[in-house]
């Protein structure tokens, strides 16, 4: 192992591989830990009526998880990689616990339905997203407008709770996570070519996590968006 990563790190092609493999290595470590919290948490009437049946708790949850995801964001450049590590795993983790709410709100052939729907799609968008010679930077910029757009109609529609703006929320969400990915997929790829020369196994590891958090992301929001269009209530 010792011979063999310095070769790979020192030939662009062969790290372009590594690092995309490595990228969805994490990304499927990721969803398969949240997945396997996310239903046991739901199976666990303790954990239900400490979260759901504790004022806050749910929120105080929330909020911790999305300090997690902006701290890991922001300063993973300056952290260790082992340290962005932990923090991937951790918010998979919490991740999973918030999720666990879907297995009490949907059946469960509404998640398996939203679930492979959501794989064929992001399978689809992130191979196009490798493969496509054209740059994707100008979609991405209006790609985040579309998301704040998302964010800000989700909280308008708590207040006036309309069906039909629930809908078009969510058919809409699936078309900007799905831009999103092929965006992201584009972003890893062009990665390894500006710091193709220089990437030592420190920042292997960093690029990789970071890669794997952004693919996550889409992955779990495109699956959510899509879950409400499937959902039937339980």
């Amino acid at each position: 192992m010792a011979q063999t990563r310095p070769d790979i790190l020192s030939n662009p092609v062969l790290r372009e591989r590594s690092i995309i493999r490595n990228v969805y290595m994490w990304m499927t470590a990721g969803l398969a830990l949240t997945a396997v919290v996310s239903y046991a948490a739901s199976q666990s009437d303790a954990f239900l009526r400490l979260i759901y049946g504790t004022p806050g708790a749910f929120l105080v949850l929330i909020v911790v998880e999305f300090i997690l995801v902006i701290y890991l964001s922001s300063r993973i450049h300056k952290m260790s990689a082992q340290t962005a590590v932990f923090a991937f795993i951790g918010y998979a983790f919490l991740n999973g616990l918030t999720l666990s709410v879907i297995f009490l709100a949907y059946t469960g052939l509404t998640i398996t339905q939203a679930f492979f729907t959501t794989a064929a799609a992001f399978g689809g968008m992130s191979l196009y997203g490798l493969t496509t010679k054209k740059d994707l930077s100008g979609v991405g910029h209006y790609l985040m407008m579309g998301l704040w757009g998302i964010i800000i109609a989700s909280v308008i529609n708590l207040f006036i709770g309309s069906s039909a703006l629930y809908y078009g929320i969510s058919f809409i969400g699936v078309a900007v996570f799905m831009g999103l990915t092929a965006w992201d997929t584009q972003v890893i790829k062009r990665w390894n070519d500006e710091y193709g020369s220089t990437m030592d196994e420190n920042q292997y590891v960093k690029l990789s996590i970071m890669g794997a958090l952004k693919l996550y992301l889409d992955f779990i929001n495109m699956f959510l968006f899509l879950l409400r269009i499937f959902g039937r209530r339980r």
